[in-house]
């Protein structure tokens, strides 16, 4: 079973992510994106890495901010991601990470889905059994 898939939402599309720790979440939610940004992401090579930490209010928070800083990292830096060494405290809402993959070669990597903003609308990240499951909106 895939960790991730989207479902419908009027005019966006819902991510909704498992993993087995948040540190498995908050890595999924990356493939997940570059998936959606992407149209073939297994062409994306680990060539360069990018580090940086997070800061949020809560875990749910800290997953946007998460996927807007990769946004970022495609819209205006103009890279790709393939691998995402992620690390959640869970008691508190602090994310390391460190991101393998490489600059945008449209000759190589096909666009996918247009993402305009990852939205707070319907946020959600719970505790589910041995899961933790996660579902966000994306602006498209």
């Amino acid at each position: 079973m895939c960790p991730w898939e989207t479902f419908e939402h009027t005019a966006d599309i819902g991510l909704r992510i498992t993993g087995r720790s948040l540190d498995e979440l908050f890595a999924t939610a990356g493939q997940a994106l570059f998936a959606l940004l992407i149209e073939n992401p297994e062409e994306i090579r680990p060539r360069e890495m990018v580090e940086f930490q997070l800061h949020a209010e809560d875990h749910a928070y800290l997953l946007v901010d998460w996927l807007h800083e990769l946004l970022y990292l495609f819209d205006g830096q103009h890279l790709v991601f393939c691998e995402f060494d992620v690390r959640v405290n869970e008691r508190r809402p602090v994310l390391s990470a460190h991101c393998r993959g490489e600059p945008v070669n449209w000759d190589v990597h096909r666009p996918g889905t247009e993402v305009k903003a990852i939205t707070y609308h319907n946020l959600k990240l719970e505790r589910q059994g041995d899961l933790w499951v996660a579902e966000v909106i994306v602006d498209i």
